[in-house]
């Protein structure tokens, strides 16, 4: 166990260091909060309450799931920003891929995708070179293959679209279709078959754009629509050997008329609806592109499943110090 929890403590610090190395500043944001702290889903919010006849917000609040929409007001001050710490979600799942907390590392910046990709890429890359320089100085548990895989990982990660990617796995004979969410397990398939590296899946489909069906692939209402690629959204997920799907990303959206709309149009939108919410959640988020943003990206870096990568395990329950889910704390 104190292995482990020195491994974890130098992934943490190692990736404090590389935000800071490039001028991001920490910021620290609210953890009870109402529906801005949710990511895709507002079913997996814990909500929060000490006093069944009072609301502590003029509505329902809960634990955060996400810093980025507070990240997102202030970037047009302080142009590169990041948060640390717990993300709650409400997972119904007791398996080897989810928590009911673990610790997220977010940035919000001024700057473009490509910008974003190369960001995510130094990120991962500086964690990965910092642990096998510590490794030749004190034991941090892990093994001499684990290590060289750390050292081969390369500066620019393999990219594929998602249309690609749904091509790639039909080729490779999985029933899929475009439209489809991918599943572990089929990422898995990709990270295989491109070397074991990690590797982008970009651009995915816009929720806001009639594609003749519905899609089960979602995500969050402020991606910037692509503007050389209609129907497609200037978003990423990172795929790790191990850990899967581990950092989300994508450019935002920074218009407050575009991101209302783009809102209230949302699957997220719909399910607040139904548990007592409104447009009034996002309130102070509006007024703050009303006063004026600038475009920008960011990207939550779910660090248990990069721990897993480094560690290479499968089971993310073998990557943070005291697991919870809903079987309970492990």
């Amino acid at each position: 166990m104190h292995q482990k929890v020195a491994l974890i403590s130098e992934i943490i610090k190692a990736g404090r260091k590389s935000l800071e190395e490039r001028g991001f500043t920490e910021v620290v944001v609210p953890r009870i909060v109402r529906a801005t702290g949710a990511c895709e889903n507002v079913n997996t919010l814990f909500e929060v309450s000490s006093n069944k006849d009072f609301k502590w917000f003029g509505s329902n609040s809960y634990l955060a799931q996400t810093g980025q929409l507070y990240l997102e007001a202030l970037v047009p001050k302080l142009e590169k920003v990041y948060c640390a710490g717990p993300s709650f979600r409400a997972e119904p799942a007791v398996d080897s891929r989810h928590l009911t907390e673990f610790f997220m590392m977010e940035i919000e910046f001024a700057g473009d995708f490509n910008k974003l990709l190369k960001e995510i890429e130094t990120f991962i890359k500086d964690i990965a070179k910092s642990l096998v320089n510590l490794s030749a100085q004190k034991d941090l548990g892990l093994s001499a293959e684990t290590i060289q895989r750390l050292a081969s990982c390369p500066d620019v990660f393999t990219k594929l679209t998602y249309d690609e990617a749904i091509a790639k796995l039909t080729e490779l004979g999985e029933q899929i279709e475009w439209g489809d969410d991918i599943s572990s397990k089929q990422e898995k398939i990709l990270v295989e078959h491109f070397g074991n590296q990690p590797m982008f899946i970009t651009r995915y489909p816009d929720p806001m754009t009639d594609h003749g069906k519905e899609i089960e692939v979602e995500k969050f209402f402020n991606m910037l629509p692509d503007p050389e690629n209609p129907g497609r959204v200037l978003s990423s997920d990172l795929i790790l050997p191990f850990g899967g799907e581990s950092v989300g990303s994508a450019a935002r959206v920074h218009l407050a008329e575009e991101m209302v709309k783009r809102l209230k149009n949302s699957r997220m939108f719909q399910r607040l609806e139904k548990l007592g919410g409104s447009i009034d959640d996002f309130s102070w988020y509006i007024e703050q592109l009303n006063q004026g943003s600038v475009p920008h990206a960011g990207c939550g870096f779910g660090m248990a499943r990069i721990i897993q990568w480094i560690m290479g395990t499968t089971d993310i329950r073998q990557a943070v110090t005291f697991a919870s889910n809903k079987g309970g704390i492990i």
